[in-house]
């Protein structure tokens, strides 16, 4: 698979290709590329061209040139769209990505046909937000096993391949990242930067998630304008992966509905 060359780093992509609409995949911390092999042969069905890339510092990508300011991760992403020469596409991100999709849809809002936000904490940094992350997340479930803390029991019950290969991919994802090196959102988000969004959103969130749960993503729901919130059963932090019928057709039924 190819490389794109941009600012500071060689972003390791895949690209279904083609002339249909684009839909670009935002992975996890605990993940990479490889995390969408459940996504790609549905949305490719679907009639949709699915792009994925690792993100800088994570997986396959690499840091090219002497160390310097990082930027943002929205930046990154848009570079990608300009060396695709993707003009407009849906986007589609999962709890760390959500973070930066959510950004990226308000800083380039005019690229993003439709944002998905599975699993994840959003970024928001109200304080009273901030109160409820603080109760729902304590540092005990934090410092759980990231299996623990990202995998739902009854995912990690009945499907012990499933999770072993979760855990592979969680182990390749990250480089060692220096706090010089770590990237931070275009500005901060804010339940204020929220409600000025168009883009149409979809939040999505397993019911049995202990870092993201549904009540805490449904405040920054609420934020949104038109936004549309749907939970996964019996799923928990990766529930694009142990739901993947469930999730890929809420994803694509919703992203059909504001196709071009």
């Amino acid at each position: 698979m190819p490389y794109a060359d941009i600012p500071g780093v060689r972003l390791w992509f895949t690209d279904t290709g083609g002339d249909r609409t684009p839909v670009v995949f935002l992975h996890a911390a605990s993940g990479t590329t490889e995390s969408w092999v459940y996504q790609e042969p549905a949305f490719v069905e679907g009639g949709f061209r699915c792009i994925a890339y690792d993100r800088r510092n994570w997986g396959r990508s690499e840091s090219a040139g002497p160390a310097g300011a990082p930027g943002s991760a929205s930046d990154d992403l848009e570079a990608l769209a300009i060396h695709l020469g993707l003009e407009r596409f849906h986007l589609v991100a999962t709890a760390l990505g959500g973070i930066i999709g959510l950004d990226y849809a308000v800083e380039y809002a005019q690229r993003v046909i439709s944002l998905t936000v599975s699993s994840t904490f959003t970024g928001v940094q109200d304080q009273s937000y901030m109160e409820v992350q603080n109760r729902l997340r304590p540092a005990e479930i934090s410092n759980l096993p990231i299996t623990l803390r990202e995998v739902g029991p009854p995912y990690r019950a009945i499907n012990r391949e499933g999770t072993a290969r979760w855990l592979e991919i969680e182990e390749g994802s990250r480089h060692v990242i220096p706090p010089e090196a770590a990237q931070s959102a275009r500005s901060p988000m804010t339940y204020a930067r929220l409600s000025t969004m168009k883009t149409p959103v979809l939040m999505l969130s397993g019911d049995a998630d202990l870092l993201s749960p549904p009540t805490m993503m449904r405040l920054v729901a609420d934020h949104i304008p038109g936004c549309r919130f749907a939970t996964i059963p019996e799923a928990g932090h990766a529930a694009f992966w142990e739901q993947p019928d469930i999730w890929n057709r809420l994803v694509l039924d919703f992203i059909g509905e504001h196709e071009r």
